[in-house]
């Protein structure tokens, strides 16, 4: 299994930019599609963009299509999120999440979040605030 730490949180005003990365432990990291999801409080987390293993293929959720890009370097062991053009409903803990139960990158972003399986693997989150 992998363990994942994300980094690059911060506050950013409205139309600013911030990159997110999180960094895999484990040799296995490249068997894995990565995710990101983002939740804010009293609400159920949200898919927000998706890679497969390769980096062939990527999802997102229509509200950050042409803003954010996923983006994975599998010699590193990380997987990236660059957000452009943040708005203050982007605000939220962003998660990343490990995912070799999914047959692809659509079912990534379909699936319940609380699920709980074996290879379905989140990090602890980063706190992105965007002020307008």
């Amino acid at each position: 299994q992998v363990q994942l730490v994300e980094s690059g949180g911060g506050l950013v005003q409205a139309g600013g930019s911030l990159r997110l990365s999180c960094a895999a432990s484990g040799r296995t990291f490249n068997s894995y599609a990565m995710a990101w999801f983002r939740q804010v409080p009293g609400k159920e987390r949200e898919f927000v963009a998706a890679i497969s293993w390769s980096g062939g293929s990527t999802y997102y959720v229509d509200s950050v299509k042409g803003r954010f890009t996923i983006s994975r370097d599998n010699a590193k062991n990380t997987v990236y999120l660059q957000m452009n053009s943040l708005k203050p409903e982007d605000t939220a803990v962003y998660y990343c999440n490990a995912d070799s139960e999914s047959p692809n990158v659509v079912a990534i972003a379909t699936k319940d979040p609380g699920r709980g399986y074996e290879y379905d693997i989140w990090g602890q989150g980063t706190q992105v605030t965007v002020s307008s």
